[in-house]
């Protein structure tokens, strides 16, 4: 087949022709951004091909000289970034060009909201940074080879960005990737080599390999020199390393258009040698709860690059930290295998989730608006580790929130330590109570007998916080209960006259307790008389050692078979529902009012009703007849 055979006019896929779109219209007002994006694909170019050549150095190609080089051309008006990297394959263009082929599409579509700045976020962290030469440049045109592939197996591909690219085969003598941008007529400000340079030192000083452009004296025509200082970020001293250089390193890293919440810069130093540069991002990515893999911290080993998807290095419950460690001591030809098993991973895991947790404790205690916004953004993953990770759990356990019934919104606020120091006086509890959401536990039943006595009870209503009932029995020596389950004993905080009060109505309505007893049946484990109610007629719950039931309904709806547990019923016996139904002499009418008491109960507690026809007929027999 001749060359010219091999050219051919494809169409992009479909999300592709939406994402540029996004991306000229989302980036415009911060469009300088693309030479960083296609700096940053270059590095990544290279840092693959080193690592490749570890087990295959034929891919140096005699030529293990790496850098990166930006030129431009007042009279063509283009601008081009080329660099001798791993380079891409025919099928690899179409691949990583024309299509985008993640698991994630259909969330980041989901993702964007039509506001400029959060969708350039999104668009940074989707990994698509490429398409962002389409904000100033009207034609884009890519020659790549492959390394270890023959000079005519070089590609060609070029668009301008409205629907179809043109893809050919091509005589590329180098391998790597070289990109041409065809400037707009209202972008010649970048035909500049000052206003490049400038971009260059702001947006990517930090990164390790030199970048070259050819030199503005007119009488050094042809040579060129190094702009940026080419050296890894993370091997330079703090002291010498600026807040905005940290913050243009994490978003060279994350692909993130926006600053890093907080990091932390670490050197460990001894028989073992590490550096440990991570990241807090502002806010969470769009894929945070996908399950594919979640590139966070990039693994080097003596700043050659290894790989990005190093599972081992962190926890799952902080996969949102990005950052970058690099280890003086491990093999160069590491492989996942060697990373299951290594003594020294398994220390630098260790020392950077006690380093991570240890920089989110600060941040809770001296900044705790911005730990406000980090909760918000990664609350519910973090609380993951209470189930991961027990070795960390009492750190954990003071990084949680919760809202509760001291809230005046669903805010999660309130962490274990605040709640102890809030404590009534001879108070040995932490109470809480899970539910579906914030408004069906603020409006629980269960909750009245606390509220009259002015006693917190914590709010449980992320879905996780079902697993942490679990984990987390105590705190700071305090026992945490929760109110639907067992009895609930609050006598520290009644007065002898209230006891005496409830000890004759809990005699006086020993009858009715038998007569409900034989009309529910089996329907209940047990009907008792209750303190925790003030204002509902009766409740639901669990014995000590029972399933909570919005947790049962949950494993349920994840297929999960449960024995049957029943409940117990609850009664006030100084309600006057429960006062009218203890003097119902019609056996019909006592039978109908036990089972609306029951299904009442059920419906206020997130139950669904076996039978809710015949609950709606039972309370209208009701109705009428009173």
């Amino acid at each position: 087949m001749t060359v010219e055979a091999q050219k051919e006019t494809l169409g992009f896929q479909a999300e592709v022709k939406q994402l540029l779109d996004l991306m000229i219209h989302s980036l415009y007002s911060h469009k300088e951004i693309f030479l960083r994006e296609l700096i940053s694909n270059a590095s990544d170019a290279i840092d693959r091909l080193r690592f490749d050549a570890l087990s295959d150095p034929s891919l140096y190609e005699r030529d293990a000289d790496f850098k990166i080089r930006v030129s431009y051309d007042k009279e063509a008006r283009t601008i081009t970034i080329c660099d001798n990297g791993i380079g891409m394959s025919r099928n690899e263009v179409i691949e990583h060009i024309g299509t985008i082929a993640r698991s994630g599409t259909k969330e980041f579509f989901k993702s964007l909201t039509g506001d400029k700045q959060k969708d350039a976020n999104l668009i940074g962290q989707f990994g698509v940074g490429f398409y962002s030469s389409f904000v100033v440049a009207d034609k884009v045109t890519l020659t790549t080879r492959r390394a270890g592939t023959p000079a005519s197996e070089g590609v060609r591909w070029e668009s301008d960005g409205k629907g179809e690219y043109s893809l050919e085969t091509v005589e590329k003598p180098t391998r790597g990737t070289e990109v041409t941008l065809h400037l707009r007529e209202d972008e010649s400000e970048f035909l500049d080599g000052y206003r490049l340079r400038s971009i260059i030192r702001k947006y990517s000083d930090h990164i390790q390999l030199p970048i070259y452009m050819p030199v503005e004296d007119k009488e050094k025509q042809g040579e060129e020199e190094v702009v940026n200082k080419a050296s890894a970020l993370w091997t330079r001293s703090k002291s010498e390393i600026s807040d905005q250089e940290y913050k243009e390193f994490y978003k060279h890293i994350s692909h993130d258009f926006s600053d890093p919440l907080t990091y932390l810069h670490s050197k460990m130093e001894g028989t073992q040698e590490y550096t440990m540069l991570l990241y807090v991002p502002g806010q969470a990515p769009f894929d945070l709860w996908t399950r594919e893999h979640h590139h966070g911290v990039k693994l080097y080993v003596r700043r050659v690059f290894i790989m990005d998807d190093a599972e081992k290095l962190m926890p799952r419950y902080l996969r949102f930290i990005r950052g970058v460690i690099d280890s003086n001591d491990l093999p160069l030809n590491v492989s996942r295998e060697i990373l299951q098993q290594n003594r020294l991973i398994d220390l630098m895991r260790s020392n950077a989730t006690k380093k991570i947790l240890g920089l989110l404790n600060d941040m809770a205690t001296k900044e705790p608006e911005k730990y406000e916004t980090f909760w918000r953004e990664f609350g519910r993953v973090l609380k993951e580790g209470i189930i991961e990770d027990h070795s960390n759990r009492d750190t954990l356990a003071k990084l949680l929130r919760f809202s509760s019934t001291f809230s005046e919104s669903d805010k999660q606020d309130v962490s274990l330590e605040t709640y102890v120091k809030r404590m009534k006086e001879g108070q040995d509890k932490i109470y809480y109570l899970i539910a579906e959401s914030y408004t069906a536990a603020k409006s629980s039943p269960l909750l009245e007998i606390f509220k009259q006595k002015g006693i917190e009870v914590l709010l449980f209503t992320d879905p996780i916080d079902h697993f942490i009932e679990t984990e987390l029995r105590e705190f700071d020596g305090k026992q945490l209960q929760s109110v639907s389950k067992g009895e609930i004993d609050l006598s520290k905080f009644t007065d002898e006259k209230e006891k005496e009060e409830q000890q004759k109505t809990a005699s006086e309505a020993k009858d009715l307790i038998e007569r409900l007893k034989t009309v529910l049946g089996d329907k209940v484990k047990d009907v008792r008389t209750t303190n925790r109610l003030t204002s509902s007629p009766a409740c639901l719950v669990v014995d000590q050692y029972g399933i909570d039931p919005s947790l049962k309904r949950l494993l349920e709806a994840n297929g999960q078979r449960l024995p049957q547990d029943k409940q117990i019923l609850e009664i006030n016996p100084q309600h006057a529902i429960i006062q009218k139904i203890k003097q119902e002499t019609d056996e019909q009418r006592f039978q109908d009012w036990a089972h609306v008491l029951f299904e009442q109960s059920q419906l206020s507690s997130g139950e669904p009703l076996e039978d809710p026809v015949g609950f709606v007929n039972r309370l209208n027999n009701l109705l009428a007849q009173s």
